[in-house]
């Protein structure tokens, strides 16, 4: 039976094409990965609509080429561009100048490989993230859970701003470590302008022996947090493949929530998408 869904999580790059210096520490998924490589990877069950997600290359340049993908591929509805948040003067003119891209329906600076755990609470990237509300785009936010606490204090500082949290806050999966990360996922569920994704979990697992069991205390978790109504599915590709096929990891995150009703199904692997990233 055909399933329609979308996918709020998706990166494409082609070095060819593009810089993307850091894929040399991951050989395995280095090569082209476009709209072509993910209807066959997906095995059937292409998403109705895709959010691509920056991947690091220059922020403009990015964008730009995602906008003739999306040319072709018309089931690519929104972009999640790059964007620095902590430059002043300058990220105002980038987002100034992403405004005028009209896929582009949010913004990421990445958080996860900042040394300092704090770095997202200073006040530059602050008065970035504010802006970013201003503009009228979301935020998405991507660190790891020793960051969360930083990100609890971004948050309710841009209270102007929505914000959708990646792939759970990147918990300590592979380790089994739940706190403080439930703790701090309930803060940030306690917020009302925060989104959550169901993404990335088994990339933060074992890549090679995780099973659906692993993930289950997570999910739970962010369900009982967030509720079915804030939570959207993303795919993650082409990263996830470092652990799973596409088809694997969306049959797994399907069966983590067969508990719920049909229409909170429905809400976290379509309608919170189209609501959160305006694709409706």
């Amino acid at each position: 039976m055909s399933f329609s869904f979308v996918d709020s999580h998706v990166h494409f790059w082609d070095q060819r094409t593009l810089p993307y210096p850091w894929l040399a520490e991951v050989p395995a998924i280095a090569g082209p990965h476009t709209p072509d490589e993910l209807r066959v990877e997906t095995g059937g069950q292409f998403p109705e609509k895709i959010v691509f997600v920056e991947c690091g290359a220059p922020w403009l340049d990015e964008a730009k080429w995602v906008e003739r993908l999306a040319a072709a591929e018309p089931r690519i509805a929104g972009i999640v561009a790059k964007c620095m948040m902590n430059e002043g003067a300058t990220t105002a003119d980038y987002l100034a100048q992403l405004r005028h891209h009209p896929l582009v329906r949010g913004v990421r600076h990445l958080i996860q490989h900042e040394p300092d755990p704090d770095f997202c609470a200073r006040p530059e990237f602050i008065a970035g993230v504010q802006a970013v509300g201003a503009a009228g785009l979301s935020f998405d936010l991507c660190c790891f859970h020793h960051q969360m606490s930083a990100a609890v204090r971004l948050v309710r500082a841009c209270p102007g701003t929505r914000f959708v949290l990646d792939h759970f806050g990147k918990p300590g999966i592979r380790g089994r470590l739940l706190d403080p990360w439930r703790a701090h996922l309930s803060e940030l569920a306690a917020l009302p302008n925060v989104d959550c994704k169901l993404s990335g979990l088994i990339t933060e697992a074992d890549h090679v022996a995780w099973q659906p069991a692993d993930l289950k205390p997570y999910v739970d978790h962010a369900l009982a947090a967030f509720g079915p109504g804030r939570l959207l599915f993303g795919g993650d590709w082409p990263v996830a493949k470092l652990a799973s096929p596409y088809p694997r990891w969306l049959a797994t995150a399907r069966g983590l929530v067969s508990h719920l009703s049909a229409a909170d199904q429905d809400a976290i692997f379509r309608r919170n998408a189209l609501r959160v990233y305006r694709l409706a």
